[in-house]
């Protein structure tokens, strides 16, 4: 991936080995029951730009965090997913193909999250509205958060042994507050707008991503971008969002190429990608 591609300020996730590790594992591990060889993973991640020492490196970390096993077959290293990783990737598969980018279907309900911590607690502090801006919350004042919508806010605390600093709850608007000044008192209506329009820029050309050598390289961006993309969103009301809201052009396309890439670069991979079945559990 070049510096040159349209729209990499705000696409700069999709240029992480990470990122594109969760794709690549989604797309082609995740519901086989196999282990792939890590040289056959390089082999992929190549032709998207990534150096071989970025995907070990990758592989590495993501061993060590849980996510993934290692199983050796003479001389090769396979790598396959944990229960831990396969509930990540059910998660972004979800905001795919379920959530989607647009929320028709607000019930005028509102999720407050309230706490105070002492500056004895900043790095509970961080932790904590780390996890509420992934799960969608904005900040409407000093110590409170909202998000459209029933939340699970007990899973966004879960762990952080904050129960006697959180409070919770569900609730509507009322008078003299309205609902669309507070989508954009919480939340940075524009940024998020950017981030769509950025990924139009790239991927709305007759033929993305020139440089990239096949549909196997673009599929692997393309739903890189699109994760991040719709994993950043807090789905917003789209009642209260502007008619043209990029979103929606955005999700279309996404959508369309998808459908594109899916069977040249579900050929390519069963070329490419060296597999082995995972022992039983």
């Amino acid at each position: 991936m070049t510096a040159s591609d349209p729209g990499d300020s705000a696409l700069s996730y999709s240029a992480r080995p990470q990122s594109l590790m969760f794709s690549f594992l989604g797309l082609h591990v995740m519901g086989r029951d196999t282990a792939v060889y890590s040289g056959s993973v390089i082999a992929v991640f190549g032709r998207a730009g990534i150096s071989e020492e970025a995907v070990r490196s990758t592989l590495t970390r993501m061993v060590k965090r849980g996510l993934l096993t290692r199983h050796r077959r003479g001389r090769r290293v396979y790598f396959g997913l944990t229960s831990r990783a396969a509930g990540v990737l059910e998660d972004g598969s979800r905001r795919i193909w379920q959530t989607g980018a647009v929320n028709r279907d607000w019930d005028g309900n509102w999720t407050l999250v309230g706490f105070s911590l002492p500056d004895t607690r900043r790095g509970d502090r961080h932790d904590l509205r780390s996890r509420l801006v992934w799960a969608g919350f904005g900040p409407l004042q000093n110590g409170l958060w909202i998000a459209p919508g029933t939340k699970d806010a007990a899973s966004i605390v879960d762990g952080l042994d904050l129960a006697d600093n959180v409070n919770v709850f569900t609730a509507q608007h009322a008078k003299p507050t309205e609902s669309a000044d507070l989508v954009h008192r919480a939340f940075d209506v524009d940024a998020i707008a950017t981030r769509y329009h950025a990924f139009l820029s790239r991927w709305e050309p007759a033929a993305p991503l020139p440089s990239f050598p096949d549909d196997l390289a673009r599929q692997l961006v393309l739903h890189t971008d699109w994760l991040q993309l719709v994993r950043q969103d807090p789905h917003l009301p789209a009642e209260h969002l502007a008619p043209d809201w990029p979103a929606i052009r955005a999700e279309q396309l996404f959508h369309r190429l998808a459908n594109r890439y899916a069977e040249t670069a579900s050929t390519l991979a069963t070329e490419v990608l060296d597999e082995i079945p995972l022992p039983p559990a």
